[in-house]
């Protein structure tokens, strides 16, 4: 007999659901019955997505978020939770990144790229966990899920990223932290690491010279594709994933391996 996961009656936030991979989150959450949150600076695209959510059949909601902004945290949380209800599921995606060796990094830069990855993520976090905590959680096993999106190059340093890499690396540790407080919560935090991902920010890198010497050297000589992350996604934010908490999981196609 088949098994599918069903997230029907929980609610999930989606941090930079307006583009990438925020966006097919969304809707794969939303395909398997969660109602869906979209945050991001973009309301307009949100809206947009909300549409085709909506055509579906499933069930959106906008807010707009900035995550460098605590103030702004604090009201799309709250937001979130009066037009949909209390949060079940976090996907922690908001993200940038720059292109520059360490020696050119800017005070700028490092604030851009921390500010985002680093900082937004963890006050994210903390804000949606606050009031996970304060509802409680009467049953024995877990209830609640928090995914970080963080990176490969959190666990293995590349070229010309390295505060990205060292932004990313900061989310991983900061995954085993909050899993060790909050899990006694009915909290799980895991965090998933992608490797390379064809999305429409870096779609026409993989046509460059640059980008086809870099497929050349991954293992399968290929990038991957949004949906690649469809089934980690969905494991960690169901019930069935009660037992993982604190895990960091590579889905990059064995790029980690050479």
């Amino acid at each position: 007999m088949g098994r599918s996961i069903n997230l029907e009656g929980k609610v999930a936030l989606v941090t930079g659901a307006s583009s990438g991979l925020g966006k097919r989150f969304a809707q794969v959450l939303s395909q398997a019955g969660a109602k869906v949150v979209l945050a991001s600076r973009r309301v307009e695209r949100l809206k947009e997505l909300r549409a085709e959510i909506e055509a579906a059949g499933g069930a959106a909601h906008v807010v707009s978020l900035d995550v460098t902004d605590c103030q702004s945290i604090r009201s799309a949380v709250a937001h979130a939770e009066t037009e949909a209800g209390m949060i079940d599921i976090l996907v922690n995606n908001s993200g940038v990144s720059t292109t520059q060796k360490l020696s050119e990094v800017t005070p700028a830069d490092f604030e851009y790229v921390f500010g985002t990855n680093t900082r937004g993520a963890f006050f994210v976090a903390q804000e949606v966990a606050r009031r996970m905590t304060m509802r409680g959680n009467s049953g024995a096993k877990p209830r609640y899920r928090i995914i970080n999106i963080a990176s490969m190059a959190g666990l293995r340093v590349l070229p010309q990223v390295g505060l990205y890499a060292m932004s990313k690396a900061a989310v991983i540790h900061m995954t085993k932290a909050m899993a060790s407080e909050w899990g006694r919560h009915g909290i799980n935090v895991n965090a998933i690491c992608p490797g390379y991902i064809d999305t429409e920010l870096n779609h026409h890198h993989w046509t460059t010279e640059s980008g086809q010497k870099l497929v050349a050297l991954l293992p399968r000589r290929r990038v991957g594709h949004a949906e690649d992350l469809d089934g980690l996604l969905l494991l960690l934010a169901a019930d069935e994933s009660q037992f993982i908490n604190g895990s960091i999981i590579s889905a990059d196609d064995g790029f980690g391996l050479i």
